[in-house]
């Protein structure tokens, strides 16, 4: 049951950035540029968070257990964010960035190993 859920969670969340996707077309040719870089990934102790010159400073930084919980949120993120993760335990964390309307901007993945 436990898997069904998990696998159901990611689904959505997966979803979620497909459709965000469609609602902003690009113009064909164009690269798919990332408004986030992160390091290091496996991480134990940190984790940084590298943000492009483009970024906006009201972005949100979410981040969830893979069971969908929120289990840390960066309300006012930095060129260069980093992430204490001493009260992470082990195993895959999502990351959202979301703009002050609550749009999804990009997500993304890291585990985290002690």
């Amino acid at each position: 049951m436990r898997i069904i859920y998990t696998l159901s969670i990611i689904l959505l969340l997966s979803n979620e950035v497909k459709s965000q996707e469609r609602t902003t077309p690009l113009p064909a040719g164009d690269p798919i540029t990332k408004i986030i870089r992160f390091y290091p990934n496996p991480a134990t102790s940190f984790i940084t968070f590298d943000f492009q010159k483009s970024y906006d400073k009201s972005y949100t930084l979410q981040i969830f257990n893979l069971p969908g919980k929120k289990v840390h949120e960066v309300t006012e993120v930095t060129p260069k964010t980093v992430v204490s993760l001493t009260d992470f335990f082990r195993g895959i964390y999502i990351f959202q960035l979301r703009d002050k309307a609550g749009r999804l901007v990009e997500a993304g993945k890291f585990q985290v190993s002690k």
